[in-house]
C-alpha cells in the first residue's frame, strides 16, 4: 500500500507534481547547462548575481568579435515555463539565447527569476524589474563596454513575454531611467476566463491552462486576473505600453495562439502609438523553438527577430 507521504494531491502536468507533505517535485526545466564560449558561433556567456540578499542571477551573453568601443543592443531575455520552471541556464534557453546573439548581434542578459509557487507572484515580475533597473548601474564589463543602452529591447516566450508586456508599462511609469526600444514577444501567455476564437471547441486545453494560472497566482479573479489576462478590467490600457514597436510571434497549433493575435489586434486598432508586426508559423505548437533550435521554422523565427531588434524591414 502506497504511503501517505508518497500519495501526489496534485500533478500539474507536464509541469510539475505536489506530494501531500508539500514537496514539489519538477519534472521539467531541471537541468542546467554551464556558460562559456560556444566554438560553433563564437558567443561567450558568463553568470552574474543581481540581488544578493534574494540570489537572483543572470546569464549574460556576447559575441566573441564584439570590439573595444562598438556599441550593440541591449536585450533582455526572459524564459518561459508557466513561472514554475526552467532558469537562464537550462539547456533549451542557453541555446536559444546563444543563437539570437550569434543572428541578432546583440549583448543579451537572461533572467534567472524566481519561480512559483515557492516565490509566489508577483515575485517573478518584481525580480525581472529589479534585474532590468540594475543592470545599467552594476559594475558589469560587458555591458559597461559593448550595450548600447539606447537600444534596449525586451525579449521573452510564453511566460518571459508576459513579463516583457508588464514591464514595458512599469518602465513607463517610472522616472524613465529605463527606456525600451521595443519588445519581442514569441507565443505569449495571456489568457481570460471567457474563451476566444478556436478556444471555444478545445475545452479540455481551455480547462488545462486554466489550472495552470489557478495553481500559480490563486485569486478570486481566476484567469481574468490582469497579471494574465491585459483585456480584462484592472488591465492597463495598451496605448499606455512603454516602447517604439512590438513584434508578436504565435504558433498554429498553440492553444495560446489567440491571444497573441488579439494583442496584435488592439495594438492596430488602438491609440497607441509605435509599429507592431505579427508572424505566425504553420504546423508548430508552443514555444517549439526552443525543443527544435535548428528546425527550419525555428531558425526563420530567429531571423525576424533579429531584423526587428536591427530596424530591417521585412
Amino acid at each position: 500500500m502506497e504511503s501517505k507521504k508518497n500519495q501526489v494531491p496534485l500533478e500539474l502536468l507536464p509541469w510539475l507534481v505536489v506530494h501531500s507533505d508539500g514537496k514539489i517535485e519538477r519534472l521539467a526545466g531541471t537541468e542546467v547547462c554551464p556558460p562559456g564560449l560556444d566554438q560553433e558561433i563564437r558567443v561567450l556567456s558568463k553568470d552574474i548575481i543581481i540581488d544578493p540578499k534574494t540570489g537572483l542571477s543572470a546569464r549574460i551573453y556576447r559575441p566573441e568579435s564584439v570590439q573595444p568601443g562598438q556599441k550593440l543592443p541591449l536585450v533582455f531575455y526572459f524564459h518561459g515555463g508557466a513561472f514554475l520552471i526552467a532558469s537562464a541556464s537550462f539547456p533549451c534557453y542557453h541555446t536559444t539565447v546563444n543563437n539570437l546573439v550569434a543572428q541578432a548581434n546583440v549583448i543579451a542578459v537572461s533572467v534567472s527569476y524566481r519561480l512559483a509557487p515557492e516565490h509566489p507572484l508577483p515575485i517573478a515580475y518584481e525580480d525581472s524589474w529589479t534585474a532590468l533597473k540594475t543592470i545599467q548601474t552594476v559594475n558589469e564589463p560587458w555591458i559597461n563596454d559593448y550595450a548600447d543602452l539606447d537600444r534596449l529591447f525586451l525579449v521573452g516566450d510564453s511566460a518571459g513575454a508576459n513579463i516583457s508586456h508588464h514591464l514595458a508599462f512599469r518602465a513607463k511609469q517610472s522616472d524613465q531611467t529605463v527606456k525600451i526600444k521595443g519588445i519581442g514577444m514569441i507565443h505569449p501567455y495571456f489568457w481570460g476566463t471567457q474563451p476566444i476564437r478556436s478556444e471555444i471547441k478545445d475545452k479540455a486545453r481551455k480547462q488545462m491552462v486554466d489550472g495552470w494560472w489557478e495553481f500559480v497566482c490563486p485569486s478570486e479573479l481566476g484567469s481574468d486576473d490582469p497579471w494574465i489576462n491585459p483585456f480584462t478590467d484592472g488591465s492597463p490600457d495598451l496605448e499606455g505600453l512603454g516602447c517604439e514597436r512590438v513584434m508578436i510571434t504565435v504558433a498554429e497549433k498553440d492553444i495560446l495562439k489567440e491571444r497573441g493575435k488579439l494583442y496584435y489586434e488592439r495594438l492596430v486598432k488602438g491609440e497607441w502609438i509605435g509599429k507592431v508586426e505579427m508572424m505566425e508559423t504553420k504546423g508548430k505548437d508552443h514555444v517549439f523553438h526552443i525543443f527544435e533550435p535548428d528546425c527550419d521554422e525555428a531558425v526563420e523565427m530567429t531571423r525576424r527577430l533579429a531584423l526587428f531588434i536591427n530596424q530591417v524591414v521585412v
